[in-house]
This record gives structure tokens, sequence and C-alpha cells, in this order.
């Protein structure tokens, strides 16, 4: 069976109401219209493909200043009038002191090399990888490498399921279910290391500390939380905390480009904590409008959900203060405290510019 020009759609056996499902085999997406018929096309039919500037083939061992990358979202806070980036961000230095050679954000990576018996190594990296791989260890989980039984291909869980250990699967590959040895999360960045033969390195607090007023950077500010490298191979660590980009204007980069253990912007002070965390949430689409300035009605505290509670919406919130339970009002019933939200909009009322806002449903399969 067919969709469009593009899509393979393929009967892959019932849905939990008994009704067929579909798969597209080209997309790797659903495929099953509304009464249990095949779509037309499949929900990523529609995804715009790389363009070759948007992919980076790499060979570590040419940089001898290292190599990092991480998985990479917007800013938390925005200012700036750029645009929005997302996917999987690449430094890359020919001396450790040294200039960055390359400084960007790419959908795929294609990491290349040789081992010390001269035998071609490869392994690639797509954005939905990255971005998950930064939100499961963010929230503490280790993934591991999921191949499916059924097709042999690599499984990446995505959104809910990259924060829940589980061992039922949907492979992407033949859009069917299968069950792993374990309760696990799935992501092939978790072959990584072997793949590079290299080990997880050490991540240490910045010790820098920043503090800056945003009239004096009318290009405006970025802040993203840390998060650490899928790889690195400086031999310096990587440093934690809050990553601030301060433009002077909307077309030098960036004055300030580092990353600090405490940050005070307009008087404000930052936790890094909060901003961290807050990143985390912003890749998970199920967490979408969901994350609120939640304020206990008794003692007035700032409520930050931590635990399971930072990434599962829940309808009661218990004060970590006076221990009173209570539940937030507005759009949503179940949703999970930040105070990050309402410490951001303080921000966003003493800058020149309105911050942008990015949509937490970034992701192309959530669209």
């Amino acid at each position: 069976m067919k969709g469009n020009k593009d899509c393979r759609i393929v009967g892959v056996g019932k849905r939990r109401d008994g009704r067929p499902r579909y798969w597209c085999l080209v997309h790797h997406a659903n495929a099953t219209a509304k009464y249990g018929k095949p779509a037309v096309q499949c929900r990523s039919a529609q995804i715009r493909e790389i363009h070759p500037t948007e992919a980076l083939t790499l060979d570590p061992s040419l940089y001898r200043g290292g190599v990092a990358i991480w998985g990479a979202v917007p800013p938390v806070y925005d200012t700036t009038r750029g645009p929005k980036e997302h996917g999987i961000h690449v430094h890359a230095r020919q001396s450790e002191r040294g200039p960055k050679i390359i400084d960007g954000t790419f959908r795929s990576v294609r990491l290349i090399g040789s081992t010390a018996e001269h035998q071609k190594r490869e392994f690639s990296i797509s954005e939905l990888d990255a971005i998950y791989y930064m939100a499961s260890s963010l929230f503490g989980f280790q993934v591991k490498q999921i191949q499916c039984p059924l097709c042999g291909f690599d499984h990446v869980d995505k959104d809910w399921f990259s924060v829940h250990a589980h061992r039922r699967h949907l492979c992407a590959g033949c859009g069917r279910e299968f069950r792993d040895k374990e309760v696990a999360i799935g992501n092939p960045i978790a072959k990584i290391y072997e793949a590079f033969g290299r080990q997880p390195h050490s991540v240490v607090p910045a010790s820098r500390e920043l503090d800056l007023e945003q009239r004096k950077y009318p290009g405006g500010i970025q802040i993203w939380g840390s998060n650490s490298a899928i790889l690195r191979t400086a031999s310096k660590n990587e440093e934690s905390g809050i990553h601030i980009h301060a433009f002077e204007n909307d077309t030098k980069p960036p004055t300030i480009d580092e990353t600090f253990r405490r940050v005070r912007i307009d008087g404000i002070t930052l936790d890094p904590m909060l901003i961290r965390t807050l990143m985390a949430q912003t890749a998970l689409p199920h967490t979408y409008g969901r994350v609120v300035d939640a304020s206990c009605p008794e003692c007035h505290k700032g409520h930050f959900d931590t635990g399971a509670r930072s990434f599962t919406p829940h309808e009661q919130h218990t004060c970590s203060r006076c221990k009173t339970t209570f539940r937030t009002t507005g759009r949503f019933r179940k949703t999970i405290g930040n105070p990050a939200i309402r410490i951001l909009a303080a921000l966003a009322n003493k800058s020149l510019r309105a911050p942008q806002i990015h949509d937490t449903n970034l992701l192309p399969e959530t669209l």
C-alpha cells in the first residue's frame, strides 16, 4: 500500500482498540488515519529534508585542541533577533586555547575515524538522538543501546519515554512493538564511547561569576542551562552552570560567551538548577504549557518540583517549606512548578527588548 510518492505505508498489526495500524517505512512514522484507515501520507512526510549545510562530517582526530558535541535547544531566555536553533551543537579547536574552528548547530553529525589497527569506524548522530539524550541525562537517566529484534533498527525513546524507563518499545524502523530484557531508556548515543574508544569525561562547576545589565547589550542576551557533552575529547574538564551569550549589536558575535557558576542580571540572581531543569523541560513536548510559576497559597514560597515530578505533570503539589498540599490554577489541571518562569518574566520586564517566545514543541516528530 502506498501513500504519496515518498511514503511507503504498510499495515503493522492492530491498535489497542482493535483497529488496524499503519506505518511508513520511508520516514519511520505513524501513518494511521481516523478510524484505523491508512493515511494519505505519514506524520513525518512534510518534515523538511536535511540540507547539506545542516549536516556535518567530522573526524575528531583532526582537531588536537578537542571536539565537543551537545544536544541543543533554544535558550530559555532570548532577547536577540537570531534564528531558533536546535539539534546538535559542535565545537572543534586545533589547539586547546585556540579559537573555535567549528562552532555551529547541525541537524545531523557523522563522526568518522580509524582505530590504532587502521580499521574504519563511523557513528551518526541525529537531532532527535541528541536532544532526547540531553533531556534524559539532565533528569539523571542513563540510556542504553536498544535494537529492534524484528528489524535491527536502532531505537531512540522520545518525549515521555525519554524520561520514563520502560520495557515495551515501539520501533520507528518497522512500526512494530517489542519487549526489551530490562526496564530502560533507549538511545543510540549510548554506544558512542564504545564506537570511539573513549571514556566519559569529567564535569566540574564553573568558577566564573557574572553580573550584568541588559541595557549594556542592545543586541540582546541568551540564557541556557549547561548540559553534559555527548562526546568531549579535550583534556580540560567540562564546566557546568549557566551559559550566557551577550551581544553589543545584532551583527557581531557575542561579547560574552561563557559558562558561569553564578549569574546576576539587573539585580536578579539566576539559580543554575532551575535554569537547567527548565531547559530540559522545554525539550519535552508532553510538558508544553504545563511548566508554571506555582506558589504555595499558605506561605507563598515559590514551588519547585524535583525528582520524577519535574518531568511528570501532576495535579497535587506539596510545599517544601510548610508541607501544604495545593493545586495550581490555569489552563491545565496537571502542571509542573518551576520558579524560573517567574524569574525570567522579571528579567523580561527589565529588558529593552521583548524576549523571543520559543515554542516547546520544537521537534519535527511532534508537529
